[in-house]
């Protein structure tokens, strides 16, 4: 008993043939030519797997329920057997306690798997909870036979049923509730209440409730289903939100006035069963399929319809083997595509699509006959037991056959969504939807559908060109085209060019049909996104030149243009304008394109007949052109052109220079040499603002003079001369045009004073000899100090007075005198400042300080007074060790040398008067020379250590970038921080 769940598969009893034969293979579909190959490596495991419980029960099994993994059956006479199917080890044994005759009717478990309702033949009802061992009778329930109950999903719990459905052999419906609590002092019953809500009748007489169901759909509605032998009632009721805990009676009493909705057949077999399918868990059912007298009705749920529950209601009769006599159905359970029928030696399953039997399995008759089958609503199992023995069906993969039935009603739609993830049979599907399409001249959707596939191209292109259906054609080969992979390059060119060419014709018969115009025009319009489509772009730009033969075979410019604009070919498209005199439109091509290198090929053609546009277009372009490279153009058409182009030539170099700053030498010299040619009055404005030093400006300066020279610009000239620095040469032109000109070029080398001494010298014999203005010249003076009246008076003439030139004699003798006087005083001054940097330097040599016997050492805070110091003018005072500490690691290699040899030479110098018995003569001769100089060699030391302190000197200030730990000895002083 403790091993019921130990698993063996009885010996594979042999399948049935009719679900062998009901697996389509592609040969079948009549499929001649299909990319797949299906091949099955190994045989598929059947949809129902049947197993033996190895169980052999001490007793006969009479009744068996089972819900939510928890398993109950009848044993005998008075045993209840519990298993928890997740602790199969651990079985539950309950003895009813029962001396009478009374046997278990039938059991009756909930949801939940909690409340077992244990009917007896004595017309008695005991009641067993999951977590008790004590069976507690149901007083209200007797002198009752219970035939179903229907149990409340949503309001039941482990300790409570809530308000439940209970039908009797007499066709009375009563509404009862069942709780674990032990109830008040005088009430010890399970049983809250237990009252007759309806009745059901077959016939005028009373008819046993053969099955009950409750369930709850959208807006507090809530549906009953009961049935009896040959009558299916449905009672449909709304129980007003939060008042569901007051029970189903709301929903009978809405229906007392009008007879209950209800089908009924006219074969009676004394008893029927309804079995529901539910797609997930705590959902409601999808389907019920009602086993009754002459077959079975299956059918949908639906709990929106107001007039019945069920649709798509179809009955499947019994297959011509049953015969009520000796071998009729006892049980049906339904799954998702097959309800499974319980004879009493073998199991039918039948497909509810079709109604045909796809599998059988008949039992060995060792076991005894079938009793009854039974579905875990919450695990999915079938069991099914005889009074020996306990057997289990799993179901599994029940879809993966349901596409061929589809596919054989021609519902392709469903067949296509059992079949997604078996590419082989999505493949047949679409093959025969095709076929089935083409058949019924429903080309577009067949040509959809064979674009799909994997069948020959050659003979589905060929089958729709023999049936003349062009759009079709077209149809499939966009449809096939989208599914091509990247890496197919040549089945992508094949049948992008062979699209181009469909449109091409049918664009050419459409063309001049005027009175399909808007046909034409959304022919264009699909046309050209087809050459616009991003996925195929590749394949279009590396075959345009056959798809530009192909527009030019058929005489369609327009959209040749559209295409070489979609490839990015704008050369062709503005070549096309030129060559049409169409200049607005390619320079409107060029503009929105901004291609430079077009921009320098066709800016000749376009500057000569559209020049203001054109420099329009060059100026929005900015710095994307390179002014230098559109020169050419600007020449050529400058030097034959008209004034406007000559006007706008001008304009774009101004735009060049002036805004966008560009500093190529070409551009400033040819501005240069436009303004010199047509606006002079531009030119000396140009030059002004280009800069007066040579690394400012970026014309040619010689190329300026000449241009300037040649054209009579004298005052342009004298500005470029003194650019260049020749000043000379600047002030010779400029006094043929102006003396005020020349008098601002002979201030301009101000570091050479000789220079400008000379330039105001030829000034003033300008002034003199040319001009003969006495006046004048003495205004020379004025505005140069250099010169000096004795300078200029060689240029006068003899019969001049002296009379013009008294005021700047006595001019020139103050500023000698005062000249005078300032040396005298400089002299006076630099006497004083030497008598008193002597008594400063007499002052320091007699300075002292005053060493305090209690002053501690700067470095090591130790007194002063124990070892050798230095003592500095800032008040810092070192040992003379600590000093050299401090300081050797700051200084340079070259001082440390120097250091360290001065030590070598100091200790030399000292070795005489430690060990002088043990040096001999010579070496006590060399040594006493050195004692001579150990004096020098201190101070030589003193310069190196003592030169400043250490703390307020040079060292400390170059040191303050160096960290205060060394890098090389961080890690080791880190670790020691630990």
């Amino acid at each position: 008993m403790a091993s019921i769940l130990d698993e063996y598969e009885d010996s594979q009893s042999s399948r049935h043939p009719a679900q062998r034969h009901t697996r389509l293979s592609g040969c079948n579909i009549g499929i001649t030519h299909s990319g797949f190959v299906n091949v099955r490596l190994e045989e598929e495991k059947p949809i129902f797997n049947k197993q033996r419980i190895d169980f052999s029960p001490p007793e006969k099994i009479n009744h068996f329920a089972i819900c939510n993994n928890q398993l109950c059956m009848s044993l005998g006479k008075d045993i209840i057997l519990r298993i928890d199917l997740g602790k199969p080890d651990q079985p539950n044994q309950i003895e009813l306690g029962r001396k009478d005759d009374s046997r278990v009717h039938k059991l009756f478990l909930d949801p939940t798997g909690s409340h077992l309702v244990i009917c007896l033949s004595t017309n008695e009802c005991l009641y067993l909870n999951r977590n008790t061992q004590k069976v507690r009778g149901l007083s209200r329930w007797k002198s009752h036979l219970i035939e179903s109950i229907g149990w409340n999903k949503l309001l039941g719990t482990e300790a409570n049923t809530g308000p439940i459905l209970v039908g009797t052999s007499q066709g009375l419906i009563f509404e009862a509730e069942i709780s674990t609590s032990e109830g008040s002092l005088f009430s010890t019953n399970p049983d809250q209440y237990f009252r007759q809500v309806h009745a059901l009748e077959e016939d005028g007489q009373p008819a046993p409730v053969c099955c009950l169901e409750v369930e709850r759909g959208m807006e507090s509605k809530y549906f009953i289903i009961a049935t009896t032998r040959k009558r299916l009632f449905q009672f449909v009721g709304k129980v007003p939100e939060g008042s569901e805990q007051q029970g189903f009676s709301s929903i009978f009493s809405q229906n007392q006035d009008l007879l209950p909705s209800f089908q009924e057949f006219p074969v009676n077999m004394g008893y029927s069963e309804i079995a529901f399918y539910t797609s997930k868990l705590r959902s409601s059912p999808k389907a019920f399929a009602w086993m009754m007298g002459n077959g079975v009705l299956y059918g949908q749920m639906d709990y929106v319809r107001p007039d019945s529950l069920f649709s798509n209601v179809q009955v499947w009769e019994y297959t011509s083997d049953i015969d009520f006599s000796f071998n009729k159905p006892i049980s049906i359970v339904l799954t998702q595509f097959h309800f499974l029928l319980l004879m009493p030696d073998r199991v039918k399953a039948v497909c509810t699509l079709n109604g045909q039997v796809v599998y059988e399995d008949v039992f060995p008759e060792k076991y005894g006959p079938l009793k009854k089958m039974v579905k875990d609503p919450i695990g999915g199992l079938v069991w099914i037991y005889t009074e020996k023995a306990v057997f289990r069906y799993h179901i599994q993969r029940e879809s993966r056959d349901v596409w061929q039935m589809y596919m054989s009603m021609n519902k392709f739609d469903l067949a296509k969504e059992y079949c997604r993830d078996r590419p082989e049979c999505m493949d047949i599907v679409l093959a025969m939807e095709a076929e089935h399409c083409f058949q019924n001249k429903r080309y577009l959707e067949s040509a959809k559908c064979y674009a799909l596939t994997q069948n020959y191209f050659e003979e589905i292109a060929l089958k729709f060109i023999e049936a003349k259906q062009e759009e079709a054609l077209k149809e499939f080969l966009m449809k096939k085209l989208s599914n091509l992979k990247p890496s197919e390059k040549t089945q992508t060119t094949l049948l992008v060019t062979w699209l181009a060419e469909l449109y091409l014709n049918r664009l050419g018969l459409l063309e001049f049909d005027y009175s399909k115009n808007a046909l034409f025009q959304e022919t264009r319009e699909e046309f050209r996104h087809f050459l616009s489509s991003a996925k195929h772009k590749e394949c279009l730009f590396n075959n345009r030149n056959t798809i530009y033969d192909l527009l030019a075979s058929h005489g369609n410019v327009e959209d040749m243009v559209y295409f070489a604009v979609i490839m990015q070919d704008y050369e062709r498209v503005i070549s096309h304008h030129c060559q049409h005199d169409d200049f607005g439109a390619a320079l409107e091509v060029l503009s929105k394109h901004c291609d430079e290198k077009l921009f320098y090929k066709f800016s000749p053609v376009l500057m000569q007949h559209i020049p203001k546009k054109v420099v329009d277009a060059w100026i929005q372009m900015g710095n994307r052109l390179d002014a230098k490279k559109l020169i050419p153009a600007l020449v050529n058409y400058s030097q034959i052109g008209s004034t406007q182009q000559i006007n706008e030539t001008i304009r774009y170099m101004e735009f060049c220079v002036y805004e966008l700053t560009v500093k190529e030498e070409a551009i400033h010299n040819y501005l240069l040499s436009l303004y010199a040619k047509y606006k002079p009055d531009s030119l000396l404005w140009y030059l002004e603002q280009a800069g007066t030093h040579s690394s400012d400006i970026h014309y040619d300066l010689k190329y300026a003079l000449r241009l300037c020279a040649e054209h009579g610009h004298r005052q342009a000239c004298v500005l470029v001369y003194k650019i260049m620095e020749l000043y000379e040469e600047a002030v010779d032109l400029a006094l043929q045009v102006d003396v005020d000109l020349a008098k601002s070029c002979a201030d301009l080398p101000e570091d050479d004073e000789e220079l400008r001494k000379k330039l105001w010298l030829k000034i003033a014999r300008h002034v003199v000899q040319e001009e003969k203005d006495v006046k004048k010249a003495m205004n020379c003076l004025s505005s140069c100090n250099l010169l000096k009246i004795e300078d200029i008076l060689p240029f006068f003439p003899d019969f001049v007075t002296i009379d013009h030139f008294k005021e700047a004699i006595c001019s020139s003798l103050e500023e000698y005198n005062k000249h005078i006087e300032e040396l005298k005083q400089e002299m006076e001054e630099a006497t004083e400042s030497a008598k008193r940097i002597r008594e400063d330097i007499q002052e320091m040599r007699n300075k002292y300080g005053v060493v305090e016997s209690q002053e501690k050492c700067a470095s090591c805070d130790f007194p002063l007074l124990n070892r050798p110091f230095y003592l500095f003018l800032c008040g810092h005072m070192f040992h003379y060790d600590c000093l050299f500490q401090e300081v050797s690691p700051h200084l340079s290699t070259y001082k440390q040398a120097k250091l360290e040899e001065l030590q070598k030479k100091l200790a030399a110098a000292s070795q005489p008067t430690k060990a002088r018995h043990r040096l001999k003569e010579d070496e006590a001769g060399n040594l006493g020379k050195g004692q001579l100089s150990r004096e020098q060699i201190k101070a030589d030391i003193d310069d190196i250590v003592a030169g400043e302190c250490v703390y307020c000197g040079e060292l400390m200030i170059k040191s303050i970038d160096k960290p205060f730990i060394d890098p090389q000895k961080y890690e080791e002083e880190k670790s020691s921080w630990l």
